[in-house]
Parts: C-alpha cells; sequence; structure tokens
C-alpha cells in the first residue's frame, strides 16, 4: 500500500470517530389544546425513568393546570388537574425527591383562601396536600422547590409574610417544609432587602441557599427597586449580596445556576449595560458568593420605530434561568426577541460569547417561552412555550432542541508528490480550537502526539511530511 493510500483509509476512520461540535434543530413533540394542559410556565424535569414531568399553568379538565409525564418521543399523558381545592394554577416546575415522588407549588388554591399549597405527587399521579398557605406564612408561591443538604425541601413565596406591610399583603417570605408537611416560615422580606421573590432558591457548595427577589434592594430605586441577590442559612440567617441598578440588570425572575467555578450564573428581565437603553431587554450575569457581580451580555432586541413587532435574533427579557450543557455552555431561552419577536433559544459561555440557537416563530412551533430548557439523556434539551403552536391562538408547545452533529473536515490531498493534510478549523459552526491535530507513525502504539516542531501548520494546510504517518483529530 502507497502512502498516500494509508493516508485515506486511516483518515476515514478518523471522521467518524472524532467528537463533534452541535447544530441546533427545533422540533415541535406537543401541542397543548386547554384539555391536556396549557400555558407552560415552570421548567420541566428529568425523572428517573427517562421522561420528562412538568406543570401546566392551565389548561386540564378544570381549567387550572395540570401534571404531566412526556417521554421523548412527545407522547404525553395528565397525571393530574388541579380543580382548586387540591390547588390550581401551578407555575414552577417540580422537584425530584430520592423517595421517586415530585414535589411543587401551586400558586393559588388549596383552600377557600386560595393563597396557594405545597404537594407531593406520585409517578402514576397521586397527589398529595403537604401544607397551604395563609398569608402570614406566606402566600402566592411562584417557584419551585430545592432540597437542601438536610433532607427538606425550601422555597419562596411572592408576597405574604410580615402583613404590618404593603397593606398586608406583605413582600413575600421564604419557608423550610418536610416531606411529610411541617412548614417554617425563615424570613419575611421587606422590600428595602428585596421583594417579590419569583425564582427558587439555588443551593451553594457552603450549604447555604442563594436567591433573587424580582424587586426591592435600597439603590438606583425605580417604583420599588430593581431586585436583589441574597445568600440564606438553614436557619434563618439572611445576608443580602447584590442589588441591580438597572445598569448592572434589573428584575431577575429565573433560579441561580450553580457553575462548576462555584460562581453563580443568572438572568435579569429588564436592564442592560447600554447607557442609551432606559430600560433595557435583558442581562445574563455572573456573581460570586460574596456578591461581586460581573454583566456577560446584554440583550437588543432591535424593532421597528413605532412598531411592536421584535426583529433582532439577540432575544430579549429573559423570564427563566440557564442550564448547563455537556460541553460547558449555558442554555437557556428567551421570552421575547428573535427573528420573530416570539422568542428564542441561546446558549452562551461562561466568558459571555453568546450565540443563537433558533427564534420562535408562535405557528407551528409555539411562542413566548417563560421556562428554561431541561437537559435529557440523549444530549438534547427540551422546553416549552406558553402559546400558540398548531394554532396561532393556541395553549403552547413541547419543543426538542436537537444538538445534530457535523463532523470536522478533515482530508488528504497531493501537491506535486507531497502528501498534504487539509483540516479546515471552522466549518458549519465547527471550532477547530476544540480539537488538536494528533500524528503517530504507529497505530499500534497509541503514541499520539500533537502537531508541531517538524509539520508545518499553514492555515487549513499541514505540509512538509515525510515517510509513513497517521492523523486524528482529538
Amino acid at each position: 500500500m502507497n502512502t498516500k493510500n494509508r493516508f485515506l483509509t486511516f483518515l476515514f476512520v478518523v471522521l467518524f470517530s472524532a467528537t463533534t461540535q452541535a447544530q441546533p434543530v427545533l422540533t415541535t413533540l406537543v401541542n397543548f389544546a386547554g384539555t391536556n394542559g396549557g400555558n407552560t410556565q415552570g421548567t420541566m424535569i428529568l425523572g428517573n425513568d427517562g421522561n420528562f414531568y412538568g406543570t401546566t399553568e392551565g389548561g386540564g379538565n378544570f381549567g387550572k393546570g395540570t401534571v404531566f409525564v412526556m417521554t421523548t418521543n412527545g407522547n404525553l399523558t395528565t397525571l393530574v388537574s388541579f380543580a382548586g381545592t387540591n390547588g390550581a394554577d401551578p407555575y414552577a416546575g417540580l422537584t425530584l425527591g430520592s423517595d421517586g415522588n415530585f414535589y411543587g407549588t401551586t400558586y393559588y388554591g388549596g383552600d377557600a383562601n386560595r393563597y396557594g399549597s405545597i404537594f407531593m405527587v406520585t409517578t402514576n399521579g397521586v397527589l398529595t396536600n403537604l401544607a397551604l398557605f395563609n398569608n402570614s406564612n406566606g402566600a402566592r408561591p411562584q417557584a419551585g422547590l430545592t432540597f437542601g443538604s438536610d433532607g427538606n425541601l425550601y422555597g419562596t413565596t411572592q408576597s405574604g409574610g410580615n402583613t404590618s406591610l404593603n397593606g398586608g399583603y406583605g413582600y413575600g417570605t421564604i419557608f423550610k417544609i418536610t416531606t411529610n408537611g411541617v412548614l417554617n416560615s425563615l424570613f419575611s422580606f421587606s422590600n428595602t432587602n428585596g421583594a417579590y421573590p419569583y425564582a427558587g432558591l439555588t443551593l451553594g457548595n457552603d450549604g447555604a441557599f442563594y436567591g433573587t427577589t424580582q424587586v426591592g434592594g435600597n439603590t438606583n430605586i425605580y417604583a420599588s427597586g430593581w431586585g436583589t441577590i441574597f445568600r440564606i442559612t438553614t436557619n434563618g440567617q439572611f445576608t443580602s449580596l447584590v442589588n441591580f441598578g438597572n445598569t448592572n440588570g434589573a428584575r431577575p425572575q429565573g433560579q441561580l445556576l450553580l457553575g462548576d467555578d462555584g460562581n453563580f450564573y443568572g438572568t435579569t428581565y429588564y436592564g442592560s449595560t447600554n447607557q442609551n437603553d432606559t430600560f433595557g431587554h435583558g442581562t445574563i450575569f455572573k456573581a460570586s458568593t460574596n456578591g461581586v457581580l460581573t454583566s456577560l451580555i446584554s440583550f437588543d432586541i432591535g424593532g421597528v420605530t413605532g412598531s411592536s413587532l421584535w426583529t433582532n435574533s439577540n432575544g430579549g427579557y429573559p423570564t427563566s434561568g440557564l442550564t448547563k450543557g455537556n460541553d460547558g455552555r449555558f442554555y437557556g431561552t428567551t421570552y421575547q426577541g428573535g427573528l420573530g419577536g416570539y422568542g428564542t433559544v441561546f446558549s452562551i459561555t461562561t466568558n459571555g460569547v453568546l450565540t443563537s440557537l433558533g427564534s420562535f416563530s408562535r405557528t407551528p412551533d409555539g411562542g413566548y417561552p417563560y421556562a428554561g430548557l431541561t437537559l435529557g439523556n440523549d444530549g438534547n434539551f427540551y422546553g416549552t412555550t406558553t402559546a400558540g403552536g398548531n394554532d396561532f391562538s393556541g395553549y403552547g408547545t413541547v419543543f426538542l432542541l436537537a444538538l445534530v452533529s457535523t463532523p470536522p473536515v478533515l482530508g488528504i490531498t497531493t501537491i506535486g508528490n507531497q502528501p498534504v493534510v487539509v483540516w479546515v478549523p471552522s466549518v458549519s459552526g465547527y471550532s477547530g480550537n476544540n480539537y488538536s491535530l494528533q500524528t503517530t507513525t504507529n497505530l499500534a502504539s497509541g503514541n499520539w502526539v500533537d502537531v508541531s516542531n517538524g509539520v508545518q501548520v499553514t492555515g487549513i494546510l499541514v505540509t512538509n511530511l515525510t515517510g509513513a504517518a497517521f492523523f486524528r483529530l482529538h
């Protein structure tokens, strides 16, 4: 076998064995029709069985929301239809317990006071109410629950608590509840230290919880403040970490994500680092455990003067938090913006490189994604929209964000009698910087070395090769 043929045979094998960079494709899996739920706002969760479990804020048998399970191919089954007495309008997603059951909250219902409830539901749809809110212990939870290292559940309520404030409605609470329904209030907000927490809590490496309030705080107040980031221990010791001031973000609604570096990553609904943008279209930020905030990007939805149609593919107004992918990037959604104005999906690196992965058109793929993305066992992401679908006025969709692989280009040719390895570092979204070009003269040895001295790398060509050699991207 001559040298050229040996190159060709080996490179054919490498082409199929090299790791590849993802290309996104959006596919609609479910169209909500009201009877099977609608207007999903909570992020789905992956169950132990590989299926996705979630809630819808509306729809179902009584129009007050549902709990559902969905397979990866879009087979959806309604497990619970809320009727008011067992809760109503679950805004948040579910939390999986070590017992295999799911735990969640409803914004309304539970009893005649309609301040909301905490429930447990099994995988076959048996629902148990664990606790009812009564305003003084919190009211109207908009966020889901988080397990602490002590095995208890922790969460927030959007209002209630100290009823001597805010005309008797309070500014929200932080609470703890056992899995058998013993509820204890840990903290009541007073507006100056934050108000109206929309997001759930995130467990930090130190065993404390970190979260945000949608308004409140004590700097650059517009109306009642731009929102905060806080820390709270399991015994209720509260610390304010960040006061948003609009220029560094405003009105955070999504749950914080703990990164591998120990920092927290999140989004704000309003705000911008662009001083010419009065209220802004939202940000993505990084925050340390001691309250050092770094703005990573500001969204810009563009638009036409005098028009309500947003036309910028950057997206705008993110309502949910971020999800970490297998590639180390963070993935998320924006509620508006994009090519049609109905929201986007995106990825972002920890140093703030944003990539738009798709825009929603409302019909037929849904629009206005309020919830975040969920990583499946297949490495793809699953999410929901609150509106649209097959019908423009529909109840929303469940979609798949498939990360389709595109192999890097590695080939061989000759220039005169000189064999030349052709390596294209960047095609169709592939970044050659993610890989090293390696060579060996003996396949059996397993001794691969990075291409460096002795072999010239000029753009896309590796030249000046002598003798038999094999190449791979690793």
